[in-house]
């Protein structure tokens, strides 16, 4: 019975012709596909987190954190680049993971996806809401909060229709097609770069670099308190490292161009171009807003709610001041079809594989999209938009993304180092080294004593527990560092002592890894410096998730209750993998049945 239970859980994906036939139009080209990763990044990041932090966390040093943040998620963007050229499916990480290992693993990533983008469109829709309400003088909110108000403590305080007609507006543009959203995505996007680029260049007329040189003396009584010790880095490193923490979540978004594969043109090449030509424009917006930002004004007097507007009033320009309100409209706009985007695909590709319920997977013949996975994704996201705040929900959105970012660079590290992709579930894998696993040849094969350069069903153990070991000590590691005081080390021996020995242990096991042999294949694109990059994006998804509240715990395993009881109950018996996998078990059985039988006939 357990046997049976681990192999429904570790049963693979298999795709006999990855380019076969998809019912998805496949109309997205590069610049649609760039477009769409730009878009669904560049919304509440820019208009908001370069100000708030800068005020809050690292002041002047706030282009740092970004800096910081981007090489992050550049690591995680070129994980996803890699799986995008090898399993050009829609789907994104749930199917990568999918393909690499395995069935239950891939409902947890595809389950958590499914969170990310619900709270990633309610939270950008509540924030459109909001910067809308601030500029009319706070009438929606005090119209409905009069009208309706909630009077529980985890919930809004007002049911927020406005956000609500958004939401289902969007759903009504989302089924109509595919191209008409793109479309319209291309030409929000290219005003919200226009208005990027306008507060570009007025504020770099008007940057003062004095401001970044600001003594602690010169900074009012007032606002000393809250200020730090002044300068460019006046929180410090643990300034702009937490600072680099909250910044790693406006680049959350790119993720969506992965979700592509099955509507994008040429997608081995045109996807893995697309996220890395989007998180270089990412970055260069992030870091040349938040540069400007900090040279205009005090860093001690931003406004960390709606930075830009309140920095051109102080400055007298307030006709900038309007573009800059009407393009961060725009913006949050095309970041929230870019958050609702992907989430249909998702609920196509796991209701395609049997392991939600299928009726999610039906593709309308006219406009080519799946038009129930749509609306229903969509009404659950106007809900989750009515009934919680802002806040709530931002609390509520990393932990998923970080999770489907983590398995994504382990399956990066599983598929260099195991051989030819499997091409069943039932057949088991015969040995290929020509000597008994004994343990001298094991340790032979931990050091690679020979140099060999072919992959072996040694060598795939060797990589495979290696990885297993790796992943369990950097969680070890980044909870030690999470939940250790970093003043401690350097005067405390044991703290530092442990910290030692646990990067010499990863240190180790990753140069084990780097001595098995790889399989060499053809792809557009493939990570650099494997296994170093894998295992350092793993190591920041791991540390940021700890660094989540309770509360955001408490929510995520609620979540997963919710989900793992429609796997369970259905998802484990309706999976087509799983029917495929029974129908060739038996057709072995009755091939070796035939084979006994005229054996024991002559």
């Amino acid at each position: 019975m357990a046997s049976r239970l681990w192999k429904a859980l570790s049963r693979r994906r298999i795709d006999e012709n990855l380019e076969n036939k998809s019912e998805l139009a496949r109309v997205l080209g590069l610049f649609d596909l760039t477009a769409l990763g730009v878009g669904s990044t560049l919304g509440l990041g820019v208009y908001v987190l370069a100000g708030s932090i800068a005020k809050e966390t690292a002041g002047p040093a706030v282009c740092i954190s970004f800096l910081i943040a981007a090489i992050a998620s550049g690591f995680a963007g070129m994980c996803y680049a890699e799986f995008a050229s090898r399993v050009p499916k829609a789907g994104s990480a749930y199917v990568y993971s999918y393909v690499t290992v395995g069935e239950f693993i891939a409902f947890i990533i595809g389950w958590n996806l499914i969170l990310e983008y619900i709270i990633g469109t309610a939270s950008v829709a509540r924030g459109l809401s909001n910067y809308l309400d601030a500029l009319i003088g706070n009438v929606i909110s005090e119209t409905l909060h009069s009208l309706m108000p909630i009077s529980v403590s985890f919930l809004s305080e007002y049911p927020d229709f406005f956000a609500f007609t958004v939401v289902i507006l969007l759903i009504i543009l989302l089924s109509v097609g595919v191209k008409e959203s793109s479309i319209l995505n291309n030409i929000f996007t290219v005003i919200n770069l226009m208005t990027i680029l306008i507060i570009i260049i007025a504020g770099s007329i008007k940057a003062d670099p004095a401001n970044w040189r600001i003594s602690i003396n010169d900074i009012p009584e007032s606002e000393q308190q809250h200020a730090g010790s002044g300068g460019f880095m006046p929180f410090g490193i643990s300034g702009v490292m937490i600072g680099a923490a909250k910044c790693f979540y406006g680049f959350v978004g790119f993720d969506a161009v992965a979700t592509t594969g099955e509507e994008a043109k040429n997608p081995q090449r045109n996807i893995p171009i697309a996220i890395v030509v989007s998180l270089i424009i990412i970055l260069m917006a992030y870091f040349s807003i938040s540069t400007v930002l900090t040279m205009m004004w005090p860093y001690y007097d931003q406004n960390a709610d709606a930075p830009f507007p309140y920095v051109f009033d102080k400055i007298g320009w307030p006709t900038v001041k309007w573009i800059v309100n009407i393009g961060a409209a725009f913006a949050l706009c095309t970041s929230m079809l870019g958050a609702m985007f992907p989430l249909p695909r998702i609920l196509y590709a796991m209701g395609n594989d049997g392991i939600i319920f299928k009726r999610l997977a039906n593709v309308h013949p006219k406009t080519m999209t799946p038009i129930f996975g749509t609306v229903v994704s969509g009404l659950f996201t106007g809900i989750m938009t009515l009934i919680f705040n802002l806040q709530q929900l931002i609390d509520m959105m990393s932990i998923g993304t970080l999770l489907a970012y983590t398995i994504v660079a382990i399956s990066v590290l599983i598929l260099r180092y195991q051989g030819k992709e499997c091409t069943s579930n039932t057949q088991s894998i015969t040995p290929i080294d020509g000597y008994k696993l004994t343990p001298m040849n094991i340790l032979k094969q931990i050091v690679n004593l020979q140099n060999q350069k072919e992959v072996t069903e040694m060598s795939i153990k060797v990589a495979k527990y290696s990885i297993a070991i790796l992943c369990v000590v950097i969680f070890i590691t980044a909870f030690f560092i999470s939940y250790v005081d970093t003043e401690v080390f350097g005067k405390n021996v044991i703290e530092s002592v442990i910290l030692i020995i646990l990067v010499n242990i990863l240190l180790l096991i990753i140069i084990i890894i780097a001595r098995q042999p790889v399989h060499e294949t053809d792809l557009a694109f493939k990570v650099p410096l494997v296994p170093l990059l894998p295992c350092c994006s793993i190591f920041i998804n791991l540390y940021l998730m700890l660094q989540l509240d309770a509360f955001t715990w408490m929510r995520f395993s609620i979540w997963m209750v919710i989900g793992l009881t429609i796997y369970f109950f259905y998802g484990i018996s309706h999976s087509e993998q799983g029917k495929k996998d029974k129908i060739e078990a038996e057709m072995i059985k009755r091939k070796y049945a035939d084979q006994v039988r005229i054996v024991t006939r002559f």
